[in-house]
């Protein structure tokens, strides 16, 4: 493995350690990780529900829904673990911490949103929703993704190949972000309106 890839990899994990051992040190109850264990197996099972369309992956915004009905910290924890666990059934890698800090990324700006929101939504937020998700997949996580392209498909980085690779991406990119955006789209309201229910009847969330 390249040296700059392996301290990508360690510069990832340190980000990814904070969340993990925040979230251990408040001593959840068991309802609480069932919730999101819930979460994380229906982020992974829209992936995979999606398999046979090249590059069409609702998991994002699934993610994107945890983090804002359950706070920014559960839903970068549902991002990252969605990642990894989705890997045993697409493939697990050097890739896979990108993967695990792109969705959780996900997870956890659309939780610093979801408080300024209230459910159900409008059709105004639904769009404004869509779209945000859209140009997040597109501008931050899929931007992310490529970085890993970048360091395992180069031997030497200069700023034509890198250039090379982003622009590879930007096709799949959008078709990601589209995927995103039409989820959020259909299932934001009804989503947040059950997590909203939970939450309310059994004092969940951040």
């Amino acid at each position: 493995m390249k040296p700059y890839y392996l301290i990508s990899i360690l510069i990832i994990g340190a980000a990814l350690a904070p969340f993990l051992v925040g979230f251990e040190r408040r001593r959840p109850a068991a309802r609480d990780i069932v919730l999101l264990a819930v979460m994380v197996a229906l982020a992974v099972a829209s992936r995979a529900a999606f398999a046979a369309v090249p590059h069409f992956k609702p998991m994002a915004a699934v993610v994107m829904i945890t983090g804002m009905a359950l706070g920014p910290r559960q839903g970068f924890l549902a991002g990252a673990l969605a990642a990894l666990a989705s890997g045993f059934l697409f493939g697990q890698g050097p890739w896979t911490p990108f993967q695990m800090l792109a969705f959780g990324s996900a997870g956890l700006v659309f939780g610093l949103v979801g408080p300024r929101l209230s459910v159900p939504l409008s059709g105004w937020a639904r769009l404004g929703l869509a779209g945000g998700g859209f140009l997040f997949v597109v501008l931050v996580l899929g931007p992310i993704l490529d970085t890993s392209s970048v360091f395992l498909m180069l031997a030497s980085l200069t700023p034509a190949s890198v250039l090379a690779i982003y622009g590879a991406g930007l096709p799949v990119n959008v078709i990601h972000g589209v995927a995103t955006a039409l989820t959020l789209l259909l299932a934001a309201n009804p989503l947040l309106g059950q997590l909203a229910r939970v939450r309310a009847k059994y004092g969940l969330g951040e």
